[in-house]
């Protein structure tokens, strides 16, 4: 085996982590697994900073994809997923925040501005026939999220119902 610049292949997996599909945490391990353990890899010791460099690129990534499924210019593109999706990743982001001692508060107030705008712009352009609803979860999940971002105490306004799926 050729011997590996270790900067470099940290470099490779961060770009890796950061630019990852769906679900960062499962590239954040393959990428940790491949620079640690894998007899193909560097068989480096990542030190505290070398793997937060990593989990950082998850954490960016988390957020991105987070963000994505809320604007609403994405509403009309092939990487919009909706906001069920984004609903799913949010969780996803909570439990990989928990398991990495990761702050996610200011996030969190960010993620509840965008459902807002997000909502408002729907309303208006559904109201005004400029198109039909993209919401494509329930009135339930999305109240229980728009709840747990602390925009409501309870559930959404009823006349957002009919925008969701039934």
């Amino acid at each position: 085996m050729m011997p590996v610049d270790q900067s470099e292949a940290l470099e490779n997996e961060w770009y890796g982590v950061r630019h990852s599909g769906e679900i960062p945490e499962i590239a954040l391990h393959s990428a940790i697994y491949y620079l640690t353990e894998d007899r193909n890899g560097p068989g480096m010791v990542l030190g505290h900073r070398q793997s937060r460099v990593l989990v950082d690129a998850a954490d960016m990534r988390y957020r991105e994809i987070i963000l994505r499924d809320l604007h609403q210019k994405n509403r009309n593109t092939a990487a919009y997923r909706g906001l069920r999706r984004s609903i799913v990743n949010w969780q996803r982001y909570e439990v990989f925040c928990s398991r990495q001692s990761i702050d996610y508060s200011r996030f969190k107030h960010e993620v509840a501005a965008m459902l807002l705008i997000f909502l408002v712009k729907e309303i208006v352009d559904v109201e005004r026939s400029k198109r039909e609803s993209s919401i494509n979860c329930t009135f339930s999940e999305l109240s229980g999220f728009a709840c747990h971002l602390g925009l409501v105490n309870l559930s959404l306004p009823e006349s957002i119902r009919s925008l969701c799926r039934q």
